[in-house]
């Protein structure tokens, strides 16, 4: 069987999704779609709105045959360390291709751009090094680094979140020389941080926006996203009774950053340079997650950055953790969420040829992600009612959702 594999977030699962995985099906050809997960926590320092187990049934219902979990220790982070640990995923799954969205949509100048950046490394970090030492924000910093290794003056620009992440895919898949075709699509109508519905493929941002904000009913958002996506939604809240964002974490963080010494502070993954100086200060004054974090940015440390760094904080994962854990240049296992009939049938052929273990459900003494993993989904589940967590944490012992088709 051939098999596509996708890097996603699901936050949720929307007609745009949707659009990605049936093109990617149509350009790959794929007997089976294959989605690397993030879980209870995103790349850009969120909680997801609903938990990993309803978005992936809602992936499931409408295509995705398997959905395997991203580990926390690569799904909070930058776009390097986020691209090396969901592509080394998708290897071990023995997928044929990845395929992305980006606001390029063009491989070939990807590949080129690589190649650009290939040969004019010492370019790219002297360039860095100096756009850090001026204060730029690393994102700043590494995009002028790269522009002056020529990568950008083939259409890929890197100030386009979508772009930013599929250079790292492709720049994993050549570094690490992956036997996967690296495909993108270009993505359709609206862009990644569109805070406005103004057609029936909408950003998950705008989506978000207008569950918070507005507190729009899920009737009216039927047209931005599939039926599975609206029926897992009206699950979760009638389990969980909220969706997740940050403010209701904010006591918890407070209540930590209070009670930690400097020392503690320090030794927390993202806290450099002092850092721990400036959350601890504004601590005493701020009332809300919103304003801790405008109070703490700085041209240097941006809005994601520190919301990454909250997202450690409230999971107490530290610098040493993170640099151990993803220090290997392979999976160690694959955590399997959901899948198909047709997924299944894929995963019992790949056995016989994988070289690392399918962990279908959590259990202590497996391997020291899960442990981080545990923490970061008790963290997750903590602002519910005691017994509403308790019943959503037993998803956990129950194995992966599995779809007849």
């Amino acid at each position: 069987m051939k098999a596509c594999g996708l890097i996603v977030e699901y936050n949720p699962f929307h007609n745009g999704h949707n659009y990605h995985l049936e093109q990617a099906k149509a350009k790959t050809n794929a007997d089976c779609m294959v989605a690397v997960m993030s879980g209870a926590f995103l790349q850009r320092g969120e909680p997801a709105i609903i938990d990993k187990f309803h978005r992936a049934k809602a992936a499931l219902m409408t295509g995705i045959d398997i959905v395997v979990e991203l580990p926390y220790v690569y799904a909070v982070q930058s776009s390097d360390l986020f691209a090396k640990g969901s592509v080394l995923t998708l290897q071990a799954l023995g997928v044929d291709s990845i395929c992305f969205g980006s606001e390029s949509g063009n491989i070939d100048a990807f590949i080129k751009g690589y190649n650009d950046y290939k040969d004019n490394q010492v370019t790219y970090q002297r360039e860095l090094k100096h756009g850090l030492h001026a204060g730029m924000s690393f994102p700043e910093a590494s995009k002028r680094a790269y522009e002056s290794t020529g990568l950008t003056q083939d259409g890929i620009d890197l100030s386009k979140p979508n772009n930013i992440l599929g250079f790292s895919y492709v720049k994993t898949i050549l570094e690490h020389k992956l036997p996967i075709q690296p495909l993108t699509i270009k993505r359709k109508n609206s862009g990644y941080h569109d805070t406005e519905i103004t057609s029936s493929i909408a950003s998950a941002t705008s989506i978000r926006k207008q569950l918070f904000n507005q507190q729009t009913p899920l009737s009216e958002l039927k047209h931005t996203m599939p039926p599975s996506t609206i029926n897992e939604l009206e699950n979760y809240l009638g389990l969980a009774t909220t969706l997740h964002n940050w403010e209701p974490y904010f006591p918890f963080l407070h209540y930590r950053v209070l009670t930690m010494s400097m020392e503690e502070l320090a030794l927390i993954h993202g806290i450099e340079e002092g850092l721990e100086h400036r959350i601890k200060q504004t601590a005493k004054h701020v009332t809300s997650f919103y304003d801790w974090v405008a109070a703490i940015k700085t041209k240097r440390y941006t809005w994601t950055r520190i919301q990454r760094i909250f997202v450690h904080l409230l999971t107490n994962t530290t610098k040493s953790e993170i640099d151990e854990l993803t220090a290997p240049n392979f999976i160690s296992y694959i955590r399997l969420i959901g899948m198909t009939k047709k997924g299944q049938e894929y995963l019992n052929k790949q056995k016989k040829q994988m070289n690392v273990p399918i962990y279908p459900k959590l259990s202590r003494n497996l391997h020291p992600m899960l442990h981080i993993e545990e923490r970061a989904t008790n963290a997750y589940y903590s602002i519910l009612p005691v017994q509403n967590r308790y019943t959503l944490w037993k998803q956990e012992l129950r194995g992966p959702v599995i779809i007849p088709s």
